[in-house]
């Protein structure tokens, strides 16, 4: 879900009509090709050191000692109490190198946190935002494997290299009118920030971020950092937390949301009659 919708901030009931209103496919999806948007509200935050994964397995919801190379993962940092500071799309680049895509008005207060943890660790984080842009790609499912790798997997690219996400649907799948029922494969590519566009197609923005909410992937940003635990967003879920990992902050009151049963509130998607942002 993306940083730009209610849902993917405000957990709470669903609207029994949002996947009916949902239908509605909004203009630049690709349709038969794949397409490209850059992405100015990702960052990026490089890890690199002998102790890289060592420092990053103590921090993070994921295991990142067990990420292979040319994999990526997501991940979240938790406050001790257990409520999501950010959320990472985690690449292993190298076995000593990391690159961390998060939510850019997230990435100064975060890095700058997450460095007062390095102590004597041989581990340097930097901001990597001006090495590497952010782009979006999306296209039809068929056939996507063979351009962009299976999902999980960090792939040579046109110059940079691609993240592939989870797929999404525009609307329902089988609704009315829904054209892309078999879903859109989206992945991030991230290369110098003067390479040209991946592909040739240009895609709306917006579009994007429906796709991002379509995935139900949910996204930390600025207004909804400390505000939940892994399982309110139902980050759990979609693999962004390893439950036998070992310790980090906040891995007591996770692990208890988890087994104890003492999570009340969860993510649903909604339909709203106005205008709204994340945290509202």
């Amino acid at each position: 879900m993306t940083a730009a919708t209610p849902a993917a901030a405000v957990p709470g009931s669903a609207s029994p009509a949002a996947d009916q209103t949902a239908t509605l496919l909004l203009p630049g999806l690709p349709a038969a090709g794949p397409a490209a948007c850059r992405l100015p509200g990702l960052g990026v935050i490089r890890a690199r050191g002998d102790d890289a994964a060592s420092f990053l397995q103590g921090q993070l919801t994921q295991d990142v000692v067990g990420l292979p190379v040319g994999q990526w993962r997501l991940a979240g940092w938790c406050s001790p109490k257990g409520r999501l500071l950010a959320s990472f799309a985690t690449w292993r680049v190298a076995p000593d190198e990391f690159v961390l895509v998060c939510s850019a008005d997230l990435l100064p207060p975060t890095l700058k946190r997450l460095s007062m943890f390095v102590l004597r660790a041989k581990c340097k984080l930097a901001d990597a935002s001006a090495e590497l842009a952010v782009w979006g790609i999306a296209m039809p499912g068929a056939g996507a494997e063979g351009a962009l790798g299976a999902q999980g997997d960090a792939t040579a690219l046109a110059g940079g290299v691609a993240l592939r996400l989870a797929d999404a649907t525009p609307g329902p799948v089988g609704a009315a009118g829904d054209s892309q029922a078999g879903g859109l494969a989206r992945a991030l590519w991230l290369a110098p920030p003067e390479a040209p566009a991946p592909v040739t197609d240009a895609l709306d923005p917006q579009a994007w971020d429906w796709l991002e909410v379509r995935s139900a992937v949910p996204r930390i940003v600025a207004r909804t950092a400390d505000a939940f635990v892994p399982q309110m967003i139902n980050f759990e879920a979609v693999g962004g937390v390893h439950f036998q990992k070992g310790c980090y902050p906040g891995q007591e009151v996770v692990a208890r949301s988890q087994y104890r049963g003492t999570l009340k509130r969860r993510a649903m998607p909604a339909v709203l009659e106005a205008a709204a942002a994340p945290g509202d």
